[in-house]
């Protein structure tokens, strides 16, 4: 009994102070030893109720999902002056890149999902939470119209309005499915955790069935022929967890089985992993030939049905139909109904996503923000604006400029226009002098002086380096730190600007633009190896890197308790194998 009682006292000391549950991941990289380390930003604050008299005066922010970007804002956002309402369908955070180990048991979805009242309950911040869905934005009369998403009688009060001031909308984004026939009905997704479990299941069942005694050989080919469309990060690292699933632990079990499985990616276009270092996508394509992985390039997919799928070979054209036994479609992604109708209601129409400004602002909306999946930068080219830039840069009003004037203001020029920084780096120039002299012709750097036109034409390529940032958590993440920063410093930015000069206006923007910063990507190809493309053009390909994926993936938990977790998934699946009870 004392023991029992020693052990509720210290389980409950771990529950009540976090801190004390921190622990440090150090995995041995290439002989070396790396070490990762994140902090959950637990707060010591005590939520409590603020009185009537102050809630009425706090600006009343609504959030719009729990994924990456809407939680990234919750748990940097730390201005007691705001009373913050979340909205989502799902009450927890998942950590989606682990999505493709949950399907095959490597990971259990437990581990990677953090309940959002746990991530916010001990902030100084007023946030409350509603487990619903947004089916309609009203931007001009700050209004959100939400429906109750629980299965129960509600003597029809699902329906509610919730009024806001600052409207955040972070709700991400659904599968693309191109509009194919068949692929709402007969294909799986890898969006939510609900997909990993029902692949999960589907994994199982399928190989129970094919062990059926009164099936044909034809038939159990079939229905262990697992397809995999689009060969994205995605699809190709959900194409190499379930080939070692089926090679390390569910051939074991399944003995009969082994001859009849086979798995195939489609992709459409001419190489996997798009997106990657031309020495990552060889190395992936090669791996997964040796791995007996059927790689089928340039097969655009064009119908799917119960049994087959259909597809075309792009070139000439050619249709094959093939069997199958399941379906995971992994292509893009779409715009979410909600928004589609948010888009034409503000003028939208014919876009992807919610175009944003710099400052991940809704084009045409006050007070209205959105960031991650459902929004697109829309950044602002240099070419719009260059009559105004070099009217502001000529104070003396001579009509031309010189170095000396262009330098006063370059440092904002790069910083409201990324892409002038990202033209010189491509071009390998120095500095912006090297621009202007390539413009002007061979001079010396004292005596170049440019009209208007000179100006325009040293400048007239620059707006091609623009490109729209990448659809990944990595980016909706660094969106949410960046907004709640904004947030945090709204009353003294007004204040004192701190952002660029205004080029077509007075006076100083209120923030620094939103920049993101590429901290590098991975790609897990199974058999324990992984790519990793680094900043400064760094890749490595091998087991090395795959500890080095398991030390970030660990460090970047949003809690101690799902980093516990996952790491000790990793270990029970080296000491014991993967779960293959499809439960």
């Amino acid at each position: 009994m004392r023991g029992l009682r020693l052990f509720e006292r210290a389980s409950r000391s771990f529950h009540d102070y976090p801190l004390l549950s921190k622990f440090i991941v150090v995995c041995a990289v290439s002989g070396g030893g790396l070490l990762a380390y994140a902090d959950a930003n637990s707060s010591n604050g005590v939520h409590a109720l603020a009185p009537p008299e102050e809630v009425s005066k706090k600006k009343k922010v609504v959030v719009l999902g729990t994924g990456w970007a809407g939680t990234s804002f919750l748990k940097k956002l730390n201005n007691p002056s705001y009373d913050v309402q979340v909205i989502s369908p799902r009450n927890y955070f998942a950590f989606t890149p682990l999505l493709p180990s949950v399907t095959c048991g490597t990971v259990e979805a437990r581990s990677i999902v953090e309940p959002v009242r746990n991530i916010v309950r001990k902030k100084n911040v007023d946030i409350s939470f509603w487990e619903a869905e947004c089916f309609k934005i009203d931007a001009e009369n700050k209004k959100v119209y939400c429906r109750c998403n629980q299965n129960t009688n509600m003597n029809g009060k699902e329906e509610f309005v919730v009024d806001y001031d600052y409207l955040v909308i972070a709700m991400g984004a659904r599968p693309n499915t191109f509009n194919t026939p068949g692929v709402m009905e007969y294909c799986n997704f890898l969006k939510e955790v609900e997909d990993a479990q029902k692949i999960r299941r589907t994994v199982i069942d399928n190989f129970e069935k094919a062990s059926l005694p009164n099936l044909s050989d034809e038939e159990r080919k079939r229905i262990l022929h697992f397809v995999v469309v689009g060969g994205g990060p995605t699809g190709v690292e959900f194409a190499a967890e379930l080939h070692d699933f089926v090679n390390e632990d569910l051939v074991k079990l399944y003995p009969a089985a082994k001859d009849f499985v086979k798995i195939t990616l489609l992709e459409a276009a001419d190489h996997i992993l798009n997106m990657f270092d031309k020495r990552i996508t060889g190395f992936a394509e090669e791996k997964f030939k040796r791995d007996g992985i059927d790689v089928k390039l340039g097969s655009m997919v064009v119908k799917v049905s119960d049994k087959e799928i259909s597809t075309k070979v792009r070139g000439n054209g050619e249709t094959t139909s093939i069997p199958y036994g399941m379906v995971v479609w992994s292509t893009g992604i779409g715009t979410r109904p909600v928004i589609r109708d948010f888009m034409k209601q503000i003028g939208q129409t014919n876009r992807r996503a919610l175009a944003t400004d710099e400052w991940l602002r809704v084009e045409g909306c006050n007070n209205v923000y959105a960031l991650g999946d459902c929004a697109t930068i829309n950044q602002r080219k240099v070419m719009e604006d260059i009559s105004a830039i070099f009217k502001k840069a000529d104070k003396d009003n001579s009509g031309t400029l010189t170095v000396k004037e262009f330098q006063e203001v370059i440092d904002d020029i790069c910083e409201r226009y990324p892409q002038v920084e990202l033209y010189l780096k491509n071009k390998k120039m120095r500095n912006i002098v090297d621009m202007l002299k390539e413009a002007k012709g061979d001079v010396a750097k004292e005596s170049i002086e440019l009209n208007i036109n000179e100006f325009k034409t040293a400048l007239s390529e620059v707006d091609s380096q623009m490109k729209n940032l990448p659809a990944t958590a990595q980016v909706a993440s660094q969106q949410g730190t960046y907004l709640a920063n904004c947030f945090n410093r709204m009353e003294e930015a007004e204040k004192n600007p701190e952002g660029p000069l205004r080029f077509r206006g007075e006076g100083r923007h209120r923030f620094r633009p939103f920049r993101y910063k590429h901290l590098g990507q991975f790609a897990p190809l199974g058999g324990e190896q992984t790519a990793a493309q680094l900043p400064g053009d760094w890749v490595s390909i091998g087991h090395s890197s795959q500890w080095l994926w398991y030390s970030v993936y660990a460090s970047k938990q949003v809690s101690w308790r799902t980093r516990a977790l996952v790491v000790s998934d990793w270990t029970r699946r080296f000491i014991f194998g993967r779960d293959s009870s499809g439960i």
